[in-house]
């Protein structure tokens, strides 16, 4: 039986990935803003919440992020931008995963191989960017991809078997995305979530510090 801890285990793919962990027979640990008060825009509360948490965990999903806060929706252009809606963005989608980061060495077995897994988008892909717009979204995935990969040179120092990755989970059918998923094709949570694990199972520590798809696909930075 593996250890899991499922950050964000309260959203729509969250919660798919922790069912499909249990139904496989691994023991999970979630956390969550709604249930215990781990809101990743408070460093007090992630503080709070992450000392309770005792590893070793085999694999730690961070499952969190926002694509509309406080009804600020994507900026269609440039022109566009506010700064606190901005400064929102990254403090959920970027500073959030930094603060769990920070945490997580004390939580990763060092004798087997373990993952961490950082949801992020491929809109924050800087080399993939064709259509300009959703210039906050786009910059806080962007940022938390570098924040990964910082964190995965780091890790290897005392963890030689960790993968610490960005994972792209697809379009995804959930209240995060209902509004703009227009003509564009959606997979349910649950096949997110499948995805997403067949991924994982298969990473290295070769792979550590990369940015995948849902399909395992590295994306571009």
């Amino acid at each position: 039986m593996n250890k899991a801890l499922v950050i964000g285990a309260s959203g729509g793919i969250g919660r798919a990935i922790v069912a499909a962990l249990r139904a496989r027979g691994d023991a999970v640990r979630e956390l969550s803003r709604s249930v215990d008060g781990m809101d990743l825009t408070d460093p007090a509360a992630v503080e709070r919440a992450m000392e309770t948490i005792e590893g070793p965990f085999d694999l730690i999903v961070v499952a969190t992020g926002a694509l509309e806060i406080n009804r600020a929706e994507p900026e269609k252009t440039i022109r566009a931008v506010d700064a606190r809606a901005m400064m929102d963005q990254f403090a959920l989608n970027a500073v959030g995963p930094a603060l769990v980061l920070r945490r997580v060495h004390r939580l990763l077995p060092r004798d087997r191989r373990s993952v961490i897994a950082v949801l992020s988008a491929r809109v924050g892909s800087i080399g993939d960017n064709r259509l300009g717009g959703w210039v906050s979204y786009r910059a806080s995935k962007a940022a938390v991809n570098q924040i990964v990969r910082t964190a995965s040179i780091e890790l290897a120092r005392t963890h030689s078997q960790a993968v610490c990755v960005s994972l792209h989970p697809g379009t995804v059918a959930t209240e995060f995305t209902r509004k703009y998923l227009g003509r564009h094709p959606a997979v349910t949570p649950e096949t997110a979530a499948q995805n997403l694990l067949a991924v994982i199972d298969g990473l290295s520590p070769k792979d550590s510090g990369g940015f995948f798809d849902w399909a395992g696909k590295s994306v571009p930075w």
